[in-house]
């Protein structure tokens, strides 16, 4: 049987506002983090960060959103997913919205910041970059943000190997870190690329929860079943004396100032 997800299929026409949405719990338990020097960069010289304001795009269940809010800016986390808004912890600084990528509903120049934290690959681009220009203030800065699996690493190379089989080969796997449509706008030049390594510590609990995060994985039957087997095997041929192993990551900051 041939493979349904072709690879010149844009992402942005498959389903992404709603195929979150039996993930959103395992999306807020199990999902990595960002690196402290990944924020440092975003938010370097833009000045009194208690008084920036910031839109995080594709926001999920806050992750990246609460990091935001732990250096003291007021982010907007647009989102337009329900279960995703609903399964997030609360903070202070954080004001979940409805809203998608392409049509925010923020008003005109009202940000100082746009971010998209492993969520630009699901949204259709040029709209998208006409919007954030949009909403961003005249001195905006855009930052577009991937954890991207370090297949240099043994084991984080095995398990997207996993995944990857499990997935029948989806498209997603390969178009992870398409920065191409922000390289390529005339409405953002300048764009700069920093780089940084996350190391994400997991138990088999944890690892299988990872997992059962990615929207394109199934959630039953036999390749579901085979994953979690061959997950258990990996694993136990993996971990460290204290029942860990690690996913390792290149987070990719790419940063671009409105133009």
């Amino acid at each position: 049987m041939g493979n349904s997800n072709s690879k010149d299929t844009p992402l942005h026409t498959m389903n992404p506002l709603s195929r979150f949405s039996n993930r959103a719990e395992d999306y807020a338990k199990y999902r990595p983090n960002y690196p402290d020097a990944a924020i440092d960069i975003i938010l370097k010289g833009l000045g009194n960060l208690s008084q920036l304001v910031a839109a995080d795009i594709g926001a999920g269940t806050g992750i990246s959103s609460r990091l935001l809010a732990q250096r003291g800016v007021n982010a907007s986390a647009i989102e337009p997913n329900i279960a995703m808004r609903e399964a997030a912890s609360p903070h202070s600084l954080v004001e979940f919205r409805d809203g998608t990528a392409e049509a925010t509903n923020l008003p005109d120049a009202s940000v100082d910041l746009v971010t998209c934290f492993q969520s630009f690959h699901w949204f259709n681009p040029k709209p998208t970059l006409l919007e954030f220009r949009r909403i961003l203030r005249p001195s905006g800065r855009l930052a577009v943000v991937w954890n991207d699996r370090d297949q240099k690493d043994e084991f984080t190379a095995n398990y997207s190997r996993l995944v990857e089989i499990a997935s029948n080969h989806h498209p997603a796997e390969k178009r992870m870190v398409s920065a191409t449509p922000l390289l390529t706008s005339p409405h953002f030049p300048d764009v700069r690329c920093h780089t940084f390594e996350y190391r994400q510590q997991l138990d088999l609990e944890r690892l299988i929860g990872r997992v059962n995060s990615v929207s394109y994985i199934p959630k039953e039957g036999s390749a579901y079943q085979q994953l979690v087997v061959d997950l258990q095997e990996l694993y136990a041929s993996a971990c460290n004396e204290r029942g860990d192993v690690y996913l390792v990551y290149r987070t990719n900051v790419y940063l671009a100032n409105n133009g």
